[in-house]
């Protein structure tokens, strides 16, 4: 059975309440957050377990029950499109107390991202994002160390208005364990050496957000070599959370001559979210065809009032 084939069989678990339908005998059904290592090694589509190793898991308690964090994903594709728009729409999607990251003035940096998780805690989903990268919610202004990290991704504070997933559980646990926008949807993330291509589909089927595009000339990363980090912003029981995601980078390419990149704005969600910053320009195209990560648990933030 390839990896984006439905299970035959499902089992029902309680996640804070709430029934969700998981694969029967799926990574999620076998260990509950709690996997073995040795085993996961041995998957044929799993580079490797190192970094896993040196992150220990911790249990803690959350709105979807007590769990373990991080989150494990031990092979992932990603694509991420980075565009420019004027300040004054992306600031008027964003909560008063975050602002956004100028790289120049009156212009700040959206993105649209597409995933693929083949191997992970909870079992295998696709996943895409509509979101803007923002100033660290911390006093203080922005240094240049943050905003030339910003720009080349190595660390990115964000905030994101579209989540939208392929599976229940990465949805339920998402939007009521983590505070984001995700919803159910049609989605099919598909990247590999040469082509990249991902589709949502809105509520009648059609396309709300589509990719298409010759994947970047990649490079090969040493396990540990290429660590990157993003940090969202979310509020969880009415205060405000940051959610860690450490991104392990094995091999990825990056172009700025995006001419061949098509990206199509359909109707939907994300499609409205999308126009509704005004992006004006594609910088960069960005694509990882085999990584790791580790998604933590949010944890309350101090953010400044406005």
């Amino acid at each position: 059975m390839s990896a984006d084939q439905p299970h035959a069989d499902t089992v029902k678990v309680d996640l804070g309440g709430r029934e969700v339908t998981v694969p029967k005998g799926g990574l999620y059904d076998r260990y509950r957050m709690e996997p073995d290592l040795d085993v996961i090694a041995r998957d044929p589509r799993v580079s490797g377990v190192d970094f896993f190793r040196r992150l220990p898991k911790t249990r803690v308690d959350s709105p979807i029950g007590p769990t373990l964090t991080p989150n494990f994903y031990y092979a992932v594709s990603t694509a991420r499109l980075t565009m420019l728009a004027p300040t004054r729409a992306i600031r008027s999607r964003l909560p008063q107390e975050l602002a956004p990251l100028e790289i120049a003035p009156g212009r700040g940096l959206v993105s649209v991202m597409f995933f693929r998780y083949d191997v992970c805690d909870i079992d295998f989903y696709t996943e895409a994002a509509v979101g803007v990268a923002v100033r660290p919610a911390r006093h203080g202004k922005l240094g240049f160390f943050d905003l030339v990290t910003g720009l080349k991704n190595e660390h990115l504070d964000s905030y994101v208005l579209s989540l939208p997933v392929s599976s229940e559980i990465a949805q339920v646990r998402g939007h009521d364990g983590y505070g984001f926008p995700k919803w159910v949807t049609g989605l099919d993330v598909d990247i590999d050496p040469l082509r990249t291509t991902a589709r949502v589909a809105n509520d009648s089927g059609g396309v709300d957000l589509a990719l298409r595009a010759p994947t970047p000339r990649l490079t090969v990363h040493a396990s540990g070599e290429r660590v990157s980090s993003l940090t969202s912003y979310t509020t969880v029981g009415g205060a405000w959370h940051s959610t860690l995601n450490q991104t392990h980078v094995l091999t990825a390419g990056t172009t700025r001559r995006t001419r061949d990149v098509a990206l199509e704005i359909g109707e939907g969600r994300m499609a409205d979210d999308l126009r509704s910053l005004r992006p004006t320009r594609t910088l960069q195209f960005d694509v990882m065809t085999q990584g790791q990560a580790a998604l933590h648990m949010p944890v309350p933030t101090s953010v400044q009032t406005k």
